[in-house]
């Protein structure tokens, strides 16, 4: 016992004796904590240029356009007579939209002719594009119902049937969950769990593949056993990342980020995520005796994790083979177990079977690590003997 808690000291001696690896296993988390919580620290998407084109000037396309203006979402940069040079003023104002309000529009609305107001949307960034759309519709909506139950009044309908004639049934949406639509809430702790994912792997890369390089393997094996070898590496980045997890806990009070709720079930699953990574981490810098290969290895598997998450898009529309590519990734479980527990309000048990995924990744991950080291040590042990 007394050897093995030495190994330990020798490993994080080796761990702060290596800047480039100090500076990236606890300065990268930290930055792309502040950085990502300060980005999306807005949460919301307001203020969207757009610009109005106004060949009416009548009185209605005045009270449209300062519809658009009191929609928090909506911002008009521009209110133009005409066309002329249209995409490149909206290129210039960098605009999200162009309505174009037609001439004739308040006389062809009072007069039932049924005008058209188009409305281009740049897609270029679909999120932008589909709130400045979504707000403009809701605008447009307003305006049209409003003009509707108008001309019903001049017609002297009761107020009742006017009413009733312009809304046959109701409509009632219930926003559960991140009620606010609140982007910070939603994205930031998934990209950190993402980055704490690819410096493990890329600290474990190093942790067996600096021995070969350094020749120091050989004096390792002597030492201890295979079990205690896989131990002492994995051990200080356990106990490391609960210290980053705890610095991400802080940061939410930091951003007000709601995220109390079930934190002590999602930090007993992180400990799980944090070994089913180590343990992939340790087969590679075991199977690849170079530091270099070994990082480039394992940046293959951590770059494109969150893009096959599921948690952006769904891993329903993917093909069935990026499934099962997106299935042996824990970044995939943790993030599916993450929004089970504090987007959506879950328990414990909901989330057995992402745990149970991470699970079986680490076993898998560790017996092969056990096998392959086995018979890496016996080889050093024997090339030692005969020199």
């Amino acid at each position: 016992m007394k050897s093995f808690f030495s190994l330990l000291g020798r490993e994080f001696r080796l761990f702060w004796a290596n800047g480039v690896l100090r500076l990236l296993f606890i300065g990268a988390p930290l930055l792309y904590a502040v950085l990502m919580g300060y980005v999306y620290q807005k949460g919301k998407v307001t203020d969207l240029p757009i610009v109005v084109v106004d060949e009416d000037h009548s009185s209605m396309s005045e009270r449209l356009i300062q519809m658009f203006r009191d929609n928090e979402i909506l911002a008009v940069a521009a209110v133009k007579p005409n066309d002329n040079n249209l995409t490149q003023e909206a290129i210039h104002l960098d605009a999200v939209c162009i309505v174009m309000i037609p001439k004739g529009f308040e006389k062809d609305v009072l007069t039932r002719q049924t005008p058209e107001i188009l409305t281009t949307v740049n897609t270029g960034n679909v999120l932008t594009a589909n709130y400045a759309s979504g707000a403009i519709q809701l605008v447009l909506g307003t305006l049209k119902a409003g003009t509707q139950m108008e001309a019903l009044r001049k017609q002297g309908t009761p107020e009742a049937m006017v009413a009733s004639l312009y809304e046959p049934f109701k409509t009632t949406f219930i926003k559960k969950y991140n009620r606010s639509t609140n982007y910070m809430y939603f994205l930031w702790p998934g990209v950190l769990a993402t980055v704490l994912q690819q410096v493990l792997l890329l600290a474990l890369a190093l942790s067996f593949a600096s021995e070969y390089e350094q020749g120091t393997f050989a004096e390792l094996t002597r030492k201890t056993n295979v079990f205690s070898m896989i131990a002492v590496k994995v051990i200080p980045y356990l106990i490391m990342s609960f210290g980053i997890w705890a610095i991400y806990w802080g940061f939410t009070y930091w951003f007000r980020i709601p995220v109390n709720d079930n934190i002590g079930p999602l930090t007993l699953i992180a400990g799980v995520f944090v070994l089913s990574v180590s343990f992939i981490g340790i087969l590679v810098s075991i199977l690849i005796p170079n530091q270099l290969k070994a990082t480039e290895v394992l940046m293959v598997i951590a770059t494109p994790s969150f893009i096959l998450s599921g948690f952006t898009w769904p891993l329903s529309q993917m093909p069935v083979w990026v499934q099962h590519i997106a299935a042996g990734i824990p970044l995939t479980h943790f993030l599916k177990a993450f929004r089970v527990l504090l987007v959506e309000r879950g328990n414990l048990a909901q989330t057995l079977p992402s745990v149970m995924a991470m699970v079986w990744i680490g076993v898998v991950c560790s017996i092969a690590s056990v096998i392959v080291l086995h018979f890496k040590r016996r080889k050093a042990k024997k090339a030692f003997a005969r020199g």
